[in-house]
């Protein structure tokens, strides 16, 4: 079997409500990225990545666009959708540093893998360890702490109990909505903080200072991607354990977090982390160092969703509820797949399908995509 083409679809999915971090204005819509490679026996795999901008990834959906198709199809055409690995020292070869596009060409190559074999793909990956994953919900920033509040209400109706909060603009905000959260719910939830890297380190250390007495389980990336050196102080100076998140792309960057003891939780998503082959790389990695795993991703449809879940199905040790489910969990006001992943009493069952499991919708896609 033989890779021939690869197919790009560019497509803008509006949010259901205006979705705000802390870097930058709120967002409407993301664009993200279909990937479609296929073969010369008919085989077609799919995958998916996003122009998610922010720290850590200045990606437009037209560079991806022409990297994949100016770069990235010559060099791998006519090459077996099996070498995974090799297909990928490839595209490091061809362009650096490209692991967004190379996220969704890796995850289409399993999907090819898996539907040639007629397994899923948590089974090429080594098995299946569990058949649903729980997920946690994420809380973006509300104007008022009783929007915030009725976000994480719904969500604990529908059986999360793992909550993200968006912080890193206003600190005494950040308090107030962690305050109001553990006195809605008491200890019947995990509540998390997410910055984004928007802090220095001195509002970081005052803010978690003040977050401590509610039992946070771990604040995410409260520093700028560059300063490992300032979240290891930080590590050292708070009870709050601390996530790496922007800061990890690459194994040699954990391998840098690892080394300064800058963060005992760590965050991986497809896009960011190049898809599920080098991602497993990073949860071994971790694992060896002790440190926590947490699957997340970008706001994104089904595709990047069940990719996420067949690592989380093929992993044999403890993982945290991550956010990978966000976009299906109701953040995304569309999807584009025939049988679209939602969680159910806050957990995302594992595709059994050949492959990741999932189809396109060829009506919903023909809505949301911006090259036609």
């Amino acid at each position: 079997m033989k890779i021939t083409e690869i197919e790009t679809i560019p497509l803008r999915v509006p949010f259901a409500h205006t979705f705000t971090i802390s870097q930058g204005a709120g967002r409407e819509f993301i664009e993200t990225l279909i990937v479609r490679v296929h073969t010369d026996q008919g085989l077609v795999g799919i995958g998916e990545t996003q122009a998610w901008r922010r720290q850590g990834s200045a990606e437009t959906i037209w560079n991806l666009v022409r990297t994949i198709k100016d770069y990235f199809e010559p060099a791998i055409v006519g090459r077996s959708p099996f070498d995974v690995a090799g297909i990928l020292r490839t595209l490091d070869a061809t362009l650096y540093n490209t692991l967004y596009p190379q996220a969704a060409v890796a995850d289409a190559l399993y999907d090819i893998a898996g539907k040639a074999v007629g397994l899923p793909v948590h089974t090429l990956l080594g098995g299946e360890c569990r058949e649903q994953v729980r997920v946690g919900g994420l809380l973006s920033l509300k104007p008022t702490v009783e929007e915030l509040l009725d976000d994480a209400q719904r969500f604990h109706e529908r059986g999360f109990r793992h909550f993200g909060l968006k912080i890193g603009v206003d600190p005494r905000q950040d308090l107030a909505n962690v305050v109001a959260l553990r006195d809605r719910f008491g200890d019947g939830v995990v509540i998390r903080v997410d910055a984004n890297g928007a802090l220095s380190y001195d509002a970081a250390l005052s803010l978690l200072k003040k977050l401590e007495p509610y039992d946070i389980d771990c604040a995410e990336q409260p520093l700028a991607i560059w300063d490992l050196d300032g979240l290891a102080a930080l590590a050292r100076a708070t009870s709050i354990p601390i996530m790496a998140d922007e800061s990890v792309s690459t194994d040699h960057t954990l391998l840098e977090v690892i080394r300064r003891r800058a963060a005992t939780v760590v965050q991986t998503k497809i896009a960011k982390n190049g898809g599920m082959y080098r991602i497993w790389r990073l949860w071994a990695l971790a694992s060896a160092a002790g440190m926590r795993i947490y699957p997340g991703n970008h706001p994104s449809t089904s595709v990047a969703t069940a990719a996420v879940a067949h690592l989380c199905a093929a992993w044999p040790e403890p993982l945290m509820e991550g956010v990978f489910a966000v976009g299906v969990s109701g953040v995304l006001a569309a999807d584009i797949v025939t049988n679209p992943l939602a969680p159910e009493n806050g957990e995302i069952r594992v595709p059994t399908g050949p492959g990741l499991g999932i189809e396109l919708d060829d009506e919903k896609i023909a809505r949301l995509r911006i090259d036609r």
